[in-house]
């Protein structure tokens, strides 16, 4: 094992891990190469079944920075994905959107942190901002799939992985047929993974039931627990 100056440690690659998967999905997409991000920054990753509330959290999260003056001292990664975007969404700033085509030609150069097909859609996290962010002591915000969530838990054994709950199946079902965004088929497939999902929830570090109407106390509990990983590990090093 060698460590550069730049924070990478470098493995002999193994022959058979660098061989493509009959899906995409099989394989994580380990690189040859792994890097120690600055002591203290943290990747958290926030997860939990569709509906549940998880853009709107991160929409505090990011106004909360402004109010505190503290923009540029975490890094929110934008997920990229294959699906066509929905009604105000912004390409780079809610998803980086691609063909099926990029996508894939990306995940098979080890650009991707994880990979998978949600849906009928493809997502995948950008391993470069990851190791950018933690090498400059930022804190990474990764919101992600709880298929996702378990990819990068295999990589990055440090990642503190937060999952986020309705107060009941029953309330999720509700907002999804609220936000109107899923046509029938979708909104059924959604229901039923929703239900696998939940069942997830032991796989996490924390879990917090993001209340109807409360989302700024479930980003109350999500700053503390954010906090209390950075005091208890502040001279950890993350590997990615």
């Amino acid at each position: 094992m060698t460590r550069r100056e730049d924070g990478f440690v470098t493995d002999a690659p193994d022959p058979e891990a660098l061989l493509e998967p009959d899906h995409i999905s099989d394989d994580p997409g380990r690189p040859d190469n792994v890097m120690l991000g600055a002591p203290g920054a943290i990747l958290v990753i926030i997860s939990g079944p569709s509906g549940v509330g998880k853009d709107t959290i991160i929409d505090v999260l990011r106004r909360r920075d402004v109010e505190t003056e503290r923009v540029g001292e975490r890094h929110y990664v934008v997920t990229m994905t294959t699906r066509a975007p929905r009604d105000g969404e912004v390409d780079g700033v809610d998803y980086n959107f691609v063909t099926r085509q990029e996508f894939l030609r990306l995940r098979a150069a080890r650009g991707l942190l994880e990979a998978n097909e949600v849906h009928g859609n493809w997502y995948g996290s950008p391993r470069d901002q990851v190791r950018e962010a933690l090498r400059a002591g930022k804190d990474v915000i990764l919101k992600i799939d709880v298929q996702g969530a378990q990819k990068v838990k295999e990589q990055v054994s440090e990642a503190l992985l937060i999952f986020i709950i309705p107060p009941s199946l029953e309330t999720l079902i509700s907002r999804l047929r609220a936000r109107a965004t899923e046509s029938a088929d979708e909104l059924e497939v959604r229901q039923r993974d929703a239900a696998i999902e939940l069942a997830r929830q032991g796989d996490y570090d924390h879990v917090v039931v993001n209340e109807t109407g409360k989302v700024e106390q479930t980003a109350d509990r999500i700053e503390s627990i954010i906090a209390a990983e950075r005091s208890a590990h502040a001279g950890r090093r993350v590997r990615v």
